[in-house]
């Protein structure tokens, strides 16, 4: 039947309304996430320190956390700045730097390690820090490895049937592994808050923040409860002792740690050397509010 003027004026205006309907709704959900205090998926963002146009990149924080571990058990062995970046590429390119329980043939963890070839338990490879530590066990084998092409030094490592893969990674592997080694100072941040629900309440444990520091650096990051005293319940300190050698990117190591897991442990200030970071803010100078001999870290409370 052919349509009329008054059908095609019926159709027109019922569109109009629907639309305005729509553009109510959306409105609608827009204020209620705003005065819920919704600010977006959380993210993490590694890019230039002194706030530069040059290349970014980001992740979740929970890839964020991966690579924190990754790092801390490279520096922690004493390998040099290219060894992270390499373990970070891999992880990047194997796992996209995700724990996950799944894989080729029996291939787990960050690294798709495999429990018939040797690399360890399927509870041992999905450990981050134990897979990171048997990732650089496998690389420091290898001669000159930090002089290699990493597509090479990987393979060498992973027997991946597609060793060329890794070689896209090593630009964000690189920016990542400049920041959690501490050279590129409040270069990381994270924003964590979702909103005013009971998850983003919940407190953060002391203990835990201190238990997991200790696997990732090892007994050494913490004094001895005999010299330290009186835990605090909603503070972490990790000191940063003058004679280190590099003291200022041993600091921002610890910092940019405490930023990426931040969301797994409710830690909401990470403060060093005259900067302070917070979900909200993201690094921010105040000078004279931080010292650079620690890096103090306030938990949610």
């Amino acid at each position: 039947m052919p349509r009329t003027a008054s059908t095609t004026r019926r159709s027109r205006f019922l569109r109009v309304v629907a639309a305005f309907a729509v553009l109510v709704a959306l409105a609608g959900y827009l204020a209620v996430q705003y005065l819920s205090g919704y600010k977006g998926a959380p993210r993490c963002t590694v890019g230039s320190s002194d706030g530069g146009e040059g290349r970014t990149y980001e992740l979740s924080p929970e890839q964020a956390a991966n690579a924190a571990t990754i790092s801390a058990v490279g520096m922690t062995r004493g390998l040099p700045e290219r060894a992270v970046t390499i373990a970070l590429a891999t992880a990047m390119q194997e796992s996209a730097l995700r724990n996950i329980d799944h894989g080729d043939r029996d291939s787990l963890g960050l690294f798709q390690q495999r429990p018939s070839q040797g690399w360890g338990t399927t509870e041992q490879i999905m450990d981050p820090v134990y897979s990171s530590g048997e990732f650089y066990e496998h690389l420091a084998e290898v001669p000159g490895y930090s002089r290699l092409p990493l597509t090479v030094a990987a393979q060498r490592v992973q027997k991946s049937g597609f060793p060329q893969a890794y070689a896209k990674h090593e630009p964000d592997a690189t920016l990542l592994s400049a920041a959690l080694t501490g050279r590129a100072p409040a270069s990381l941040t994270c924003s964590l808050s979702t909103g005013k629900g009971a998850e983003a309440a919940a407190p953060g444990d002391a203990a835990e923040v201190r238990a997991d520091l200790v696997r990732a650096f090892g007994k050494g990051v913490l004094p001895s409860a005999k010299s330290a005293g009186a835990a605090s319940a909603s503070t972490v300190s990790v000191p940063v002792r003058s004679e280190d050698e590099a003291t200022s990117g041993r600091g921002w190591e610890f910092a940019h740690w405490a930023v990426a897991r931040a969301g797994t442990l409710r830690i909401e200030e990470v403060s060093y050397d005259g900067r302070i970071w917070t979900s909200d803010t993201g690094w921010r100078t105040e000078r004279g509010k931080s010292a650079a001999d620690a890096v103090r870290m306030r938990l949610a409370q």
